[in-house]
């Protein structure tokens, strides 16, 4: 997930004439993109988290497309990244962390990242729904409302605003 993600990061520079200085990924701490020259910094943070989103989703689609057998596999990992990707984003907002802090400071809207969040996090959820037995997990899958799915993530960052505003 997070190679995916900071290749976004990566394109976006590129595309937008930056120059990567280094990448950094390690499994137990937040990935980063280092840059050298940042022209567009604020579309190469967006990049990242829309890239590292969509890209997944995008394969899944394909295969799924294609009929491969494993497709289910790369539905996982969609709805990893989604969920992932959305997390970061919207609840990262309330400590500006990693790429939160950079969108905010270069433009973007508050609003914006919880958006995001709002719109990936149930959409990943909603992909590994019934996934299970797949993997070899339960019985038969049940459907799940995607008003229940959204309703719970709206719920939880709203709690989860509050709490943060009583504790600063």
């Amino acid at each position: 997930m997070q190679q995916v993600h900071e290749l976004g990061h990566v394109l976006g520079a590129q595309l937008t004439g930056g120059r990567v200085e280094r990448v950094v990924l390690h499994p137990l701490s937040f990935s980063r993109t280092d840059l050298a020259h940042n022209p567009q910094p604020l579309v190469v943070a967006w990049a990242g988290p829309i890239f590292g989103a969509l890209a997944p989703l995008l394969m899944w689609l394909a295969a799924e497309r294609l009929k491969l057998s494993g497709a289910f596999v790369l539905r996982f990992f969609a709805g990893f990244c989604l969920l992932a990707n959305g997390l970061y984003l919207g609840v990262g907002s309330f400590d500006r962390v990693g790429d939160c802090g950079d969108l905010l400071r270069h433009g973007a809207a508050i609003w914006q990242l919880w958006l995001f969040g709002l719109a990936a996090a149930p959409l990943g959820l909603r992909l590994w729904h019934g996934l299970g037995p797949k993997f070899g997990l339960g019985p038969q899958p049940n459907d799940i409302s995607p008003a229940v799915v959204y309703g719970t993530v709206v719920v939880s960052i709203a709690l989860l605003a509050i709490a943060c505003s009583h504790a600063s």
